[in-house]
């Protein structure tokens, strides 16, 4: 037979919607039983779990927040550290001209010095072979002029303390007349 004439028979019908009651007040008591249960035992770890994932952002966060913080304070304290670095390197390249500056004007000074001592050494050489000179000459002219007054007068001027004064007198007379003769070009 048919289910809907069946029920039609019957006479009383059944909404097909609702279940009987039996099974719904089962399915009620199953229900509160598996909620119970997620909610003692499932729920509290996953709420557990959610906080702990929770706290763990928020702990990376503010590790991330202050490991940021500090790279910028290190970041500061490098550029700080670079500049006193740099105002060093520029205070001992200033140091270095300075003493570069002075350590020329020093060599300038020595060698003026050592210049000065070569001219003073080379003009009293120079001074002691002409005095030197001028010795030799004057024994030479006086040996000279001494053989031709003996030629000429006949007889040897061989004593020595009269040739010595016959040659100083006429040398005298050269260097006098000399002497005479560089005035009177220099008051022209």
């Amino acid at each position: 037979m048919n289910p809907l004439t069946r029920l039609a028979s019957e006479g009383e019908v059944e909404n097909p919607l609702l279940p009987p009651i039996p099974e719904l007040v089962i399915g009620l008591i199953a229900f509160a039983i598996v909620f119970i249960f997620l909610a003692k035992k499932l729920l509290p770890m996953i709420n557990k779990t959610l906080e702990e994932r929770r706290a763990a952002i928020e702990g990376g966060m503010e590790k991330a927040e202050a490991a940021q913080a500090e790279a910028q304070q290190v970041l500061e304290d490098y550029r700080a550290q670079l500049a006193d670095a740099r105002h060093e390197a520029a205070r001992l390249r200033q140091e270095a001209q300075e003493h570069g500056v002075a350590a020329v004007a020093e060599m300038r000074a020595e060698g003026q010095r050592q210049r000065e001592e070569i001219i003073a050494a080379g003009h009293a050489q120079i001074e002691a072979d002409r005095k030197a000179a001028a010795a030799s000459l004057r024994q030479d002219v006086g040996r000279l002029a001494t053989d031709l007054a003996g030629r000429i007068v006949g007889e040897s001027l061989t004593d020595h303390a009269r040739q010595s004064r016959a040659i100083d007198r006429f040398l005298d007379e050269l260097e006098a007349k000399a002497a005479d003769t560089t005035k009177v070009e220099a008051g022209r």
